[in-house]
């Protein structure tokens, strides 16, 4: 959603709406502005790091690129498969991989996800590294049954005498601004329900590659969505040597003392830019957090954040309900319902399918800021 909208329900709430109560009714529109063509926010590159030797200039794709190749010079059973991938993929994620280990190591399959990912399955339970891509997120669906009672519980169910926890899918994500109903999914929070399985959601390719390689190495299944938008719209500098980051830790990007903004994916920009326009049109203090890995979360970053702000707010791409906003806010407040000032809020996508990066979101802008000024009344404290 766009950074205006996010201030709408804060607005409209007052900082005390109900959680699933945050979307009821649009404010009147402010005359049309011009059209644009680029997405609604603006991709800020992370600081160059200076921990792991030489980097490079790379966009999403070309991190996700480089992670497989460490992967696949580092493990020699480490093998990569799924529709297209042999010719570099629609989105070129594996582009020269195949030439570089060879058929073997980098092959195309049938267009079949559930056969995917069992193939998947049986390769890690025979102790090889898989790495599977689904072409794109909204198809993973057909996998289903054998992500969520195959992989997530093959260890459990032999009592840990064998397990597939050398599996690695992904999968493009979210909204790209021109994939309609089927190419524009968040699913995360389908799986979230389910234990065995890890979900991960990078932000940046700094993000990415360390995150993939973390996922790679893990020892226990890994589903690593990516969002398709920022495949060529971000770039920074990512080290050319592998390099982790570690997995169920979020990342607090901005301090703040006001309210507790959560987002992953694609959603950290936007809420990135509510925080700076909250700062200076308003005064309002915003702690951003990029929750980066869904399952398991992160609970004492985000809990440790709003015993300092009493206030929280979570915004990602998909549907209200059911989104695992609602997780997250539910266990906030068991947790801290004595530190709350205001009831929790989320703020979804407005379509009931998937999210929707336009220009026409900028019809809720100004007004909707004027709004979070109650966040600082005496009435909300």
């Amino acid at each position: 959603m766009a950074a205006a909208g996010l201030a709408w329900v804060l607005r409209r709430s007052g900082g005390r709406a109900r959680c699933c109560g945050a979307l009821r009714s649009r404010p009147t529109p402010l005359p049309a502005e011009p059209r644009r063509a680029a997405a609604h926010f603006a991709f800020e590159p992370d600081p160059a790091p200076s921990a792991y030797g030489q980097t490079q200039k790379m966009n999403l794709f070309q991190s996700i690129t480089s992670a497989l190749d460490n992967a696949l010079a580092k493990d020699p059973t480490a093998v990569i498969f799924g529709e297209d991938v042999a010719f570099g993929g629609v989105f070129r994620c594996t582009v020269g991989l195949r030439d570089k280990y060879g058929k073997d190591r980098v092959f195309n399959t049938p267009l079949c996800e559930q056969g995917i990912v069992g193939f998947g399955i049986g390769v890690a339970v025979a102790g090889a590294t898989a790495i599977a891509e689904i072409q794109f997120a909204d198809y993973i669906f057909p996998a289903f049954d054998q992500i969520v009672n195959e992989a997530a519980k093959y260890r459990y169910r032999s009592g840990d005498l064998f397990n597939c926890g050398n599996l690695t899918i992904r999968a493009p994500w979210g909204c790209v601004g021109h994939g309609a109903l089927y190419h524009s999914q968040s699913p995360e929070a389908f799986f979230a329900h389910c234990p065995g399985i890890k979900i991960v959601i990078p932000r940046s390719p700094l993000q990415a590659k360390g995150l993939l390689l973390s996922c790679i190495e893990d020892k226990n299944p890994c589903i690593f969505f990516e969002p398709k938008i920022l495949y060529r719209a971000a770039v920074e500098q990512v080290p050319v040597e592998p390099y982790n980051i570690p997995l169920s830790q979020a990342e607090v990007l901005r301090q703040g003392s006001d309210v507790t903004l959560v987002a992953w994916g694609t959603q950290v920009h936007v809420i990135k830019e509510v925080a700076v326009m909250a700062q200076e049109k308003l005064g309002v203090s915003c702690e951003v957090i990029d929750l980066r890995t869904i399952l398991p979360w992160d609970t004492e970053t985000i809990c440790k954040s709003v015993v300092k702000t009493g206030r929280l707010l979570i915004s990602h791409e998909a549907p209200l309900t059911g989104g695992f906003a609602s997780e997250i806010s539910s266990t906030v407040q068991m947790e801290l319902l004595t530190c709350l000032i205001e009831n929790l809020n989320h703020f979804p996508g407005l379509f009931p399918h998937f999210c929707i990066h336009d220009h026409w979101m900028k019809c809720m802008y100004e007004e909707e800021y004027k709004g979070t000024q109650e966040l600082q009344s005496p009435s909300s404290s």
